[in-house]
């Protein structure tokens, strides 16, 4: 639980840090999969956050589609998981 807590506030600092630097001219910016892999790494919720909140990378299909569905396949996994896990 912890792992996610911080997982999920690192992707919404690092969503956060990339929309600042794409404010700034000439700024290097995160790589949009460095941005969908901490989404995968289970910082779904805080990349959607950070997307609706600050309006970062929601006209991009790749993520407007690609995070939510990354987020629904975490949950069918922890559904999956806590079903085999609990109910026997």
């Amino acid at each position: 639980m912890l792992y996610l807590i911080i997982i999920n506030i690192a992707a919404f600092a690092i969503y956060a840090w990339d929309k600042h630097l794409s404010k700034k001219r000439n700024a290097r910016r995160i790589p949009e999969r460095n941005l969908l892999l901490i989404a995968a790494l289970g910082g779904s919720i805080g990349a959607l956050l950070a997307m609706y909140l600050i309006r970062h990378k929601t006209l991009h299909k790749k993520f407007s589609i690609g995070v939510p569905a990354i987020l629904i396949i975490q949950l069918l996994i922890v559904l999956f998981w806590a079903k085999n896990y609990f109910i026997e």
